[in-house]
């Protein structure tokens, strides 16, 4: 044991911390999504592979070698729009891609406030879900994939009223529109206006439930709506709406989430 203490260098102690860095990152990227589980099952029968062939089960060790190859490819398969979001998300905590996020960011949140103020006068409804920390793969699930990049023109085709995905949210992650007609949990808040209709409550749900943010036009009035952490402000115009949206949008903060102090903050009372 001496000797194994004294052949320890401190190169090999940066080597096993960079590791766990590493590790860490992509659990915390990957968590709350299908593909996280997906690479649980891998880890588990990697496990059990080892376990077979030090206990000398060379049968056994040898199908579940084989088995994590295939598994290992489905996952790429399967989950590779989730892969793609949660490798962006590493890329994004890294300063030296910081000035990069911050243009993709910038010119997300512009498509996004361009395509509201003109669904908005034509008075066309719309529910935008802009996710954050908080993995939405649940509601991500409900609607129709897209996966495609964020734009105006795209936006306002999908909230035409006779577009098939009209119906429901559409959920953007990263500077990509992940998925339209998702279906959001309707809150229950009894203090709500009761003349919120149900864009307006769902909203809510989706933002009390997790820390995303959502932008909603009135189809009655045409008015524009920001949403989050439960809390709404109602009747903004496009330049306020994009200086709220970059001051809530931004790089992850220390922790696993967001302060709700600061959601607050931004976002006022509980109605405006």
């Amino acid at each position: 044991m001496d000797s194994l203490w004294y052949q320890f260098r401190w190169i090999d102690a940066l080597d096993i911390l960079i590791v766990a860095v590493a590790i860490y990152q992509i659990i915390l990227a990957l968590r709350g999504t299908r593909a996280f589980q997906m690479l649980l099952g891998l880890a588990l029968l990697y496990a059990a592979s080892w376990v077979s062939l030090r206990i000398g089960l060379v049968t056994v060790a040898w199908a579940l070698s084989n088995l994590l190859a295939v598994w290992l490819l489905l996952v790429i398969i399967l989950f590779q729009p989730e892969l793609r979001r949660a490798l962006a998300s590493v890329g994004r905590r890294g300063s030296l891609l910081s000035a990069f996020w911050r243009y993709q960011e910038a010119h997300m949140i512009d498509e996004v406030v361009r395509a509201v103020t003109a669904l908005a006068a034509k008075k066309v409804g719309a529910i935008i879900v802009l996710e954050r920390d908080s993995r939405l793969s649940e509601i991500v699930d409900s609607g129709t994939p897209v996966d495609a990049v964020v734009s105006r023109r795209l936006l306002e085709s999908i909230f035409y009223p006779y577009s098939p995905l009209h119906d429901g949210a559409v959920i953007l992650s990263q500077d990509r529109i992940v998925a339209a007609s998702c279906f959001l949990p309707l809150s229950i808040n009894a203090d709500l206006p009761r003349d919120l209709g149900t864009r307006h409550r769902a909203a809510v749900g989706v933002t009390e439930e997790s820390d995303a943010i959502a932008v909603v036009v009135s189809e009655e009035t045409g008015t524009i709506s920001l949403v989050v952490g439960g809390a709404i402000n109602r009747h903004l115009d496009g330049g306020i709406l994009r200086q709220r949206l970059s001051q809530l949008m931004g790089p992850p903060q220390r922790g696993f989430g967001r302060s709700r102090s600061k959601t607050a903050t931004a976002t006022g009372s509980l109605v405006k």
